[in-house]
């Protein structure tokens, strides 16, 4: 499923999922031009399209391009209508999102579960250094916070490590956390919550950002505290620099997607 939602993520089908390298492929071929001069949202009942020219915008597998609410319509459409002469899927990350959602997640939300379920037997919050003694201070000081709101509001406990020894986690608690992802199985929430768990390594830092219980550039800080920490003592590379840009701006859409949603679902009283 991860290979499947890989190859879906992107309009043009490819299928690397570093976004520097997938950059470089899609540099070697020539973008699709803008054929389109107007973008508009067009609302049918409780479903909403993106037009372009006054036609229905289709995902890559020919599905219509249905959101549940004009916000998150409305997020797409900005992304068509930012574009240039060129139509560059790079820059679109809500758009690639709920393309995976509609042509990959709706068929087999299960398995997408699973996989998030699969990073948190193993999340990243759980691998602590043991040394120098800064990093492990700034992996407590990060991360701690968000494994007591896993407790508090899931009930479930995980079990800390030092150096990258695997861990079992206890069945009780990976329990709680599919409890948890239980009601949140709509595919565009459970795409949202998927990419969001791939670029930061842990369920954990998505659930919670999902919930409101820590702003998203905290969340991206966290997830990044070794590799921050790395650059500290030795630099950074600037192939790097543009590769954790690029996942940056992949979970920004995720993240503003999942705002959308939930301010409309505010407006209802419903989650969707």
């Amino acid at each position: 499923m991860r290979d499947i939602l890989n190859d879906l993520e992107n309009d043009l089908r490819l299928s690397d999922p570093d976004p520097v390298r997938r950059a470089q492929k899609q540099m070697r071929k020539p973008l699709p031009r803008r054929f389109y001069k107007n973008v508009s949202v067009a609302g049918e009942g409780e479903s909403y399209s993106v037009l372009l020219d006054g036609r229905a915008v289709r995902t890559p597998a020919g599905n219509t391009l249905a959101l549940p609410n004009a916000q998150a319509a409305q997020l797409v459409a900005q992304e068509y209508d930012a574009q240039g002469e060129e139509i560059d899927p790079m820059t679109m990350p809500v758009t690639r999102l709920v393309n995976t959602a509609i042509d990959g997640v709706a068929s087999d939300t299960q398995a997408v579960a699973e996989d998030i379920l699969r990073f948190a037997s193993s999340d990243l919050l759980c691998y602590r250094a043991e040394g120098p003694e800064r990093l492990v201070e700034q992996q407590a000081q990060a991360w701690d916070p968000v494994l007591d709101w896993v407790e508090a509001e899931l009930g479930a406990r995980f079990v800390l490590a030092e150096g990258v020894m695997h861990v079992e986690q206890p069945r009780q608690t990976i329990a709680a956390v599919a409890a948890y992802l239980r009601p949140r199985r709509a595919p565009l929430r459970l795409a949202a919550l998927h990419v969001m768990t791939t670029l930061t390594g842990s369920a954990l830092l998505a659930l919670a950002v999902e919930a409101g219980a820590i702003e998203a550039e905290e969340a991206w800080r966290a997830a990044h505290v070794d590799e921050d920490w790395n650059i500290a003592q030795w630099g950074e590379d600037a192939e790097a620099a543009a590769r954790r840009a690029a996942r940056r701006r992949d979970m920004m859409g995720a993240v503003a997607l999942l705002k959308a949603m939930d301010e409309a679902n505010g407006e209802r009283g419903t989650r969707e």
